[in-house]
Formats: structure tokens, C-alpha cells, sequence
């Protein structure tokens, strides 16, 4: 018999001792948590996972049918990360196939678990994408002390041809009367050059001014959508200076040198135009030993000669025909007035002139009222058998006739 049983009282059993624990419960407690906390660091530190566990999408890298290609997950964010599990890729919808040049991007639902294909266009899938512009032909850039401006080619190359826009007309219409539109001002005003781009056909003309913002792209854009450009010159009004055209505006006052130093600034600031034309210059255009020096130059660079209208006493056509300079003069302002109705009885005008003569220039601004008659003007014209235009094929004719 064991000591305890001597030692325990009749009827009653000892109870055996519970062993003692050297931690309290809430101290054990405390220890798991930190151990915890000690795992996710480590985790954190030795794992490279920098997704964290966030929701993903999924980017194709390769168009459909490409084997090489693979896909790159993306945050919702548009930064990169790890490829979640297989086995919990989300069904997705049937897939399409992107045009050429457009990039595929899956966006995946968070509360579906769906994916989708969306396409974001290239840029030859952009909005109202046009064919890119022609490079400014490096040949025909001439370095001077205001920049490059404009020179005959080494083969005889002129700004003329190569930045033209011609029509190629059936032979039906050949013979049938023609009219050339040129809207000046753009670069000046943000909404009139936008509604200009937006709403005129490609063979209105535009006249594109040396002072406004971004002058290469807006010429670049023009020629990409297949308009014609001309750099709009400006020229001494009868009341100068109290009718300012702008800075480095040709004088009569001035002497030859100093006209064609000044028309050099202005030839400089942009390049891809056919032409120049005048602005405003009524005392000018009207001095044929102001004038001339310019229209030489103007000759000498490949370029042709336009003729706003602004004065009846103009000399222009008398020099650029002794000068074989391709040249047109404007027949009608169309918004010399600037209201609808008024826009609209000069563009009936011109019609009636180009079919007494063969063929019409009008000139407008680019105000928004009047871009949109002509707009209007230019969508039902041609079933009158009248054709539109760039202002080369009237320039060219005219010197050739």
C-alpha cells in the first residue's frame, strides 16, 4: 500500500494536483499574436509579391494568334504586378480581335468575377485618323538668320507641287466651273480654327497666320487632311499704322531689302504651304516698287502668289505675269459682311462668276458663323456642276493660260 493511502482519512480518496504552468493564459495569448505579426513581416520582407493581394486586370501584350506574346497583370491603378493563380482565373467573354496598331486591355469584374475585352485604339485607330502629313522636304529648305524657309529644289522641286492637294477630277468634269475657297485666320482664334478642321471639306484652302500658337502642327495637320496652305503675309492697309496688321508687316516705306528681310521672318515660321497670300495691303499691293521685290521672291522660292482682294488698284496680277509667278486673285469677299444671309448671296455670287469665267476664288475669316455656311454651301454646290477646289489648280491654271 502506497504512503498516500496510510496517510489518507476512512472514505476518502486523495485528489490528484492539476500540474502548474510556469505562463499565465493572457501572456500565451499575447505570444501567439506576436508571432503572428513576426510571420507577416517576414513575409512582406523575404516575398516578392507587390500586388498585396489587390484586385487585377489583365493586359495582352501580343495580338490574338501571337505564340511569343504573353499577358502582363496590371493593378486597377496601371501598375504592374504578379499573375494571380490559374485555377481562379475568371471566366471570360469570347475574344475579339483588335485592328491593326490598337492595344487590348481585360478589365475584370469585381463583383461578377467576369472579364472583358476592351480595345484602346493606336493611333492609326484614333478619332477621325487621317493619313499622316508628308515630311517637310528637307530639299527644299533654305537656312537663313530668321530659320529655313522656302527654296527650289536641286531637281527643280517647288513647295508648290509638292505640298498641292490636286483634285483628280473624272473627265466629265474637266471642263466644268471651278472655285477655290481660302479661309485666313487660322492659328488665331481656338474655335475658328476648330470649327474650320472640323467642318470644312479638303479642298477649301487655308490661310494660316504668322502669329498664332503651334504654327507647324496646325500646318501638318492641314496637309494630313489633304488641305492646301498658305502663309497669310500681311501688308500696309491705306490707314497705317492706325489699321495694324501685325508685327513685320511689309511697308512701303521700306526699302527693298528690308520688305524681303521682313517676308523672310514670315516665311520662317512655318513650312508645308504652297503660297503666300496677302492681308489686308491695299496701300501696298497697289505700289508696284514695293510690291515687285516680293513677288520676285516669292517667284525665286516655288511658292505661288494670292491676292486678297483688299484693294481694286492692286498690281499683282500686272507682275506675276511678267514673271511667270502662278498667281490668283480673290473675286469676292465672302464675309465682308459676316451674317448667314450675307454670306450666303456672296457665295451665290461666286458661282455666277466662276461659270461666266471658268472659274472663282472667294476669301473668308475663320469666324464660326461663316464656316458654317460655308460648310453648307460646300455640301450641295457640286450637284449645281460646280466643282471645289484647292486654290493650286485655279493658281495654276491661271499662269498657264
Amino acid at each position: 500500500m502506497a504512503d498516500d493511502d496510510l496517510t489518507t482519512p476512512l472514505g476518502r480518496k486523495k485528489r490528484k494536483r492539476r500540474p502548474k504552468f510556469a505562463i499565465a493564459m493572457p501572456q500565451l495569448v499575447a505570444g501567439v499574436l506576436g508571432l503572428s505579426g513576426l510571420a507577416v513581416v517576414g513575409w512582406a520582407i523575404f516575398v516578392n509579391d507587390p500586388l498585396g493581394g489587390e484586385p487585377v486586370a489583365v493586359v495582352a501584350t501580343a495580338l490574338p494568334g501571337d505564340k511569343t506574346g504573353g499577358e502582363q497583370h496590371a493593378r486597377h491603378d496601371g501598375q504592374s504586378g504578379g499573375k494571380p493563380a490559374a485555377d481562379k482565373a475568371p471566366a471570360k467573354e469570347a475574344a475579339v480581335t483588335p485592328p491593326p496598331g490598337s492595344k487590348v486591355i481585360t478589365v475584370i469584374d469585381g463583383s461578377s468575377g467576369k472579364s472583358k475585352d476592351v480595345i484602346i485604339p493606336g493611333d492609326a485607330e484614333a478619332k477621325d485618323a487621317k493619313a499622316p502629313a508628308p515630311p517637310v522636304n528637307r530639299d527644299l529648305l533654305d537656312k537663313t538668320r530668321h530659320g529655313n524657309i522656302p527654296r527650289v529644289g536641286p531637281h527643280g522641286e517647288r513647295a508648290a507641287m509638292i505640298y498641292a492637294h490636286p483634285r483628280q477630277l473624272p473627265s466629265n468634269k474637266k471642263d466644268t466651273p471651278q472655285i477655290a475657297i481660302v479661309v485666313g485666320g487660322i492659328g488665331i482664334s481656338a474655335s475658328g480654327t476648330a470649327e474650320a478642321f472640323g467642318k470644312l471639306p479638303a479642298p477649301v484652302t487655308f490661310a494660316i497666320a504668322p502669329y498664332g500658337a503651334d504654327l507647324e502642327k496646325l500646318a501638318a495637320r492641314a496637309n494630313a487632311e489633304k488641305h492646301e496652305v498658305l502663309l497669310q503675309a500681311p501688308m500696309e492697309p491705306f490707314d497705317y499704322p492706325d489699321n495694324d496688321p501685325g508685327p513685320e508687316t511689309l511697308l512701303t516705306s521700306l526699302t527693298p531689302d528690308q520688305n524681303i528681310d521682313r517676308l523672310h521672318w514670315l516665311m520662317s515660321r512655318f513650312q508645308g504651304y504652297v503660297g503666300i497670300v496677302s492681308f489686308m495691303g491695299a496701300r501696298f499691293t497697289a505700289s508696284e516698287t514695293a510690291l515687285a521685290p516680293v513677288l520676285n521672291e516669292t517667284a525665286k522660292r516655288g511658292l505661288i502668289y494670292v491676292d486678297d482682294g483688299a484693294s481694286q488698284r492692286s498690281v499683282a496680277s500686272q507682275i506675276a505675269g511678267g514673271r511667270n509667278l502662278p498667281f490668283a486673285k480673290t473675286d469676292i469677299v465672302l464675309d465682308a459682311v459676316p451674317t448667314p444671309a450675307e454670306v450666303d448671296h456672296a457665295l451665290a455670287r461666286l458661282e455666277l462668276i466662276a461659270r461666266e469665267r471658268g472659274s472663282a476664288v472667294g476669301i473668308a475669316t475663320a469666324l464660326p458663323a461663316t464656316i458654317d455656311r460655308i460648310s453648307n454651301w460646300a455640301k450641295q454646290v457640286e450637284k449645281r456642276g460646280v466643282v471645289l477646289v484647292p486654290i493650286t489648280m485655279v493658281a495654276l491654271k491661271a499662269k498657264s493660260s
